[in-house]
Formats: structure tokens, C-alpha cells, sequence
């Protein structure tokens, strides 16, 4: 919980973080503020704004049946951040108070299943530029854009990565962002916090296939599809303290039999330093090196470590 940052700090840090920013027209006093107040916020919350034409224009004046601003900066292809609004926005609307309620807890989001808490008085918002359809690509410029923006409000805020959430884990049939995991994101985040700038893991792009969308939050979870012979990659979030799943124990009983286990006992359901220890043993087999070999999970070895469905 916070109050909103000044239009000046935002640009200060958004600046600092080493992004492109350009101002539109009379962003710093454009704003909903006279249908409700914006603040105290709790976090930021990404989304797409499936088409490619004059977005920013289209985001600074909204439509008859929305007005502007519909969020408060565009992220574009290229990268580069213009700010359209700053307080009320219309672009979160209404979302699940159980999402909400871990999002001020900075815990793991449940699924979103009701739509009657106000979400633009207590989120920031940027759209990025993206058809949505699954196919058009995300350059890596645009997805290190939402990784530094994201970061550097969580940062003047004292947030962790967990304050940033997609449109479609707050509002139930949103679908953005799509065409990358916020799993992935976030744990792009969590680095980027840490010191560890664009650490993706494996060289991992945190991109996923337009059809294949794991269970709810990245965890490995049952389809209409049979499920896989080998697990699919989880999400590098899934792999944090405190975590305990089958799907863990799988993995070590694979780095054992790679000759890479380091468990003086176990494995077990629980994720811990000696997971991480044998997992990085994976990394350097394969040579993986430094923030590719941090021994946490990314896809490209995860893929090729083969680990059962549990």
C-alpha cells in the first residue's frame, strides 16, 4: 500500500532505470480522478492493447464507451515508454478481491474468479503494444521494457515482483498480456531487484507458445489435452523457498541419475539449497555459466533434463 508517485518521480525513475520516455500532451494532469479516487495503490498491472496503429493516441483519448486515459504509459516495439495519464485510469476495471488481497500481501494470486473490486484506483498501468493474438512477437527491447518499468516502481515503492500482475489474473476472460508468462516476467523482475539485470535463466526469453498456457500461475496443472510424458517448464517462479510439489522430487530423482544430484538426503516435494546445489551441477554439464548456471530451473534445461510428469 502506497501513495501514488508524483508524474515528476515517475519520470526520475523511470529515467533512472535507463528508459526511453516521452511525454504526451497534457499527461501529467490527465486523468478519471473526478469519477473516483486513484490511491493508495498496491501495485502494477500489465496488459496488451491488441492492435498496432496509433496506440498511443488511441490510449491518451480512449473511445466513446471508454474515455482516456486507458492506462498510464505505452510500452512500444522498440521500448521506449509514453506516458498518457497519471491518476485515474481507466484500464483495470473492476477484478477479484482475493487477487487483490495477495497482491497487498505480495503472496502467490489465486485464480480470478469474481469481477467487484475497483482496480483502477489501486494499480498502475501500461500497455503494451502487441496484437494479442499469440503470433505477433514480443522484441526483446519491449520485454525488457516491462521488466525495468516494473521494476523501478516496485523499487521506489518497496514492493517485490509479486506486486506486478497481467489484466488476466485480475479480471476473469481477460486474456492480456498474451504471448509471454507473467511467471516469467516476474521472475525477470525479481532479478532485476536483485542486482541481476536481465537474468533470464538458460538464456530463457520468458516468451510461450500461443496455445500452450500451463495451470494457473505457472505450475504444471490438468488440461483438456492428455497430459505429457515430461513435465512442462514450470516457470523460473515456481522454483522459490517455501515451494513443495511432486514435480520436485521428479526433478531430483533426474539429477541423480545425470550424475548431478548433491542431496545428502532426498530428494523430497520440498524445494531447498540442495535442489538449487544439483541443479546448477545440471547448468555446468550442459555449460551453462554465470547468470545462466544460478541454479534455478530455466526452460532451455529444463527441456533437456526430461523430468516425468508426476
Amino acid at each position: 500500500m502506497a501513495e501514488p508517485l508524483s508524474a515528476s518521480k515517475i519520470l526520475q525513475i523511470l529515467r533512472d532505470e535507463g528508459l526511453k520516455v516521452h511525454e504526451v500532451r497534457n499527461w501529467r494532469r490527465h486523468n478519471r480522478n473526478a469519477k473516483g479516487a486513484w490511491g493508495p495503490v498496491h501495485g502494477v498491472m500489465i496488459h496488451h492493447t491488441a492492435g498496432s496503429e496509433n496506440q498511443v493516441d488511441l490510449c491518451y483519448d480512449g473511445h466513446a464507451g471508454l474515455p482516456g486515459p486507458l492506462c498510464h504509459g505505452v510500452i512500444t516495439k522498440k521500448g521506449e515508454i509514453f506516458m498518457v495519464g497519471h491518476g485515474r485510469a481507466n484500464h483495470a476495471g473492476s477484478g477479484d478481491p482475493d487477487v487483490l488481497a495477495a497482491v497487498v500481501d505480495e503472496r502467490r494470486l489465486p485464480a480470478d474468479n469474481q469481477a467487484t473490486v475497483d482496480g483502477n484506483s489501486r494499480f498502475y498501468g501500461f500497455e503494451a503494444i502487441n496484437l494479442g493474438d499469440g503470433k505477433d512477437p514480443w522484441p526483446k527491447a519491449q520485454l525488457e521494457a516491462i521488466e525495468k518499468v516494473s521494476a523501478a516502481l516496485c523499487r521506489a515503492h518497496g514492493w517485490t515482483e509479486r506486486s506486478v500482475i497481467g489484466h488476466k489474473e485480475w479480471q476473469p476472460g481477460k486474456v492480456d498480456p498474451r504471448g509471454f508468462t507473467m511467471d516469467g516476467m516476474r521472475g525477470r523482475i525479481k532479478a532485476r531487484l536483485a542486482g541481476q539485470e536481465g537474468a533470464g535463466g538458460d538464456g530463457d526469453t520468458s516468451t510461450e507458445p500461443p496455445k500452450e498456457r500451463p495451470g494457473q500461475g505457472g505450475e504444471p496443472g490438468p488440461g483438456p489435452r492428455p497430459r505429457p510424458k515430461y513435465a512442462p517448464y514450470p516457470g523460473k517462479d515456481f522454483f522459490r523457498a517455501g515451494r513443495s510439489h511432486p514435480l520436485i522430487t521428479m526433478m531430483g530423482h533426474r539429477l541423480n541419475a545425470e550424475g548431478c544430484g548433491r542431496y545428502e538426503h532426498g530428494p523430497s516435494d520440498d524445494w531447498t539449497d540442495a535442489d538449487r546445489k544439483s541443479y546448477q551441477a545440471w547448468q555446468h554439464k550442459l555449460g551453462f555459466k554465470g547468470k545462466d548456471a544460478d541454479g534455478v530451473p530455466g526452460k532451455v534445461s529444463w527441456d533437456l533434463l526430461k523430468v516425468p510428469n508426476p
